[in-house]
């Protein structure tokens, strides 16, 4: 009975690596159904014209899940966290600031597989939570205050696969990113200087993102950028200070952030 349960043992193992040796290999410019995770750094800035502005280099982490079906129709959700101590220049400066970035999208899209290029549209839905800690004093004594930005946005994108030849794969993203509304809460009581918190609506702006990716089997390195532009938002009512009601909004800014990122998918 030993030598027969051995034998069968055998077998199946010798069965199972030829199967393995045989089974077809994923088609490397389709897009690759499972999970990512990976690490980027990156360098920001935040730019408000004439009054402020925020820079300074930044470490994330990434983490992406994929579904594909046989129609080649797929749907992915990706997660991003990413933090930095930056450079605050406005009313005097503040340096190593606590700043915060917690992204989280869904997205579908199509793949048309070529024989060594393909193509892959999709749409979603992507929500972007940034929080910094400006409190404390600046170099001139301004008092600073704790911010939270919220955008909800629509991705629209494509994605190209080109085969270099020995299953190395180079990936440029393009994408748009439609805004619909944003939200910003200014902690102004942090202040003491009177002022109340205020929460402002903000109804337009716009962004892009783009990337360029090397990718082989299980690994994926390579580049990309983000930007955004939000115009003002509306005034709400900021308390009385010094026997004048203020009035406070969230201006004009610009967010540029660039980097490098590193994956790797199980």
């Amino acid at each position: 009975m030993k030598t027969i349960l051995a034998g069968a043992a055998l077998l199946l193992v010798i069965s199972s690596a030829a199967l393995a040796q045989t089974a077809p290999q994923p088609n490397p410019l389709a897009t690759r159904p499972g999970w990512e995770i990976g690490a980027q750094a990156a360098h920001y800035q935040y730019l408000e014209p004439d009054f402020a502005k925020l820079g300074g280099n930044r470490a994330g982490i990434v983490a992406v899940g994929t579904a594909v079906s046989a129609a080649g129709v797929f749907s992915r959700f990706d997660f991003r966290g990413s933090y930095g101590r930056l450079k605050y220049e406005g009313s005097g400066t503040n340096d190593r600031v606590p700043d915060w970035i917690l992204e989280a999208r869904v997205v579908a899209g199509l793949d048309w597989v070529g024989r060594s290029v393909s193509l892959s549209p999709y749409l979603g839905v992507g929500y972007r939570y940034l929080y910094n800690d400006l409190r404390g004093y600046t170099s001139t004594g301004a008092a600073g205050y704790r911010r939270e930005s919220n955008y909800i946005y629509a991705p629209v994108g494509l994605t190209a696969r080109f085969h270099l030849g020995d299953r190395w794969i180079l990936a440029p993203t393009f994408e748009a990113e439609i805004f619909t509304r944003g939200r910003q809460a200014s902690k102004l009581s942090d202040t003491g200087l009177g002022y109340i918190d205020v929460t402002n609506e903000q109804k337009g702006g716009r962004g892009h993102r783009a990337s360029l990716m090397l990718e082989r089997d299980h690994w994926a390195i390579g580049t990309w950028t983000h930007y955004w532009h939000i115009e003002d938002s509306d005034v709400q009512f900021a308390g009385v200070v010094g026997g004048i009601p203020r009035g406070g909004l969230e201006p004009e800014n610009y967010t540029r952030e660039y980097g490098l990122e590193l994956r790797y998918r199980f």
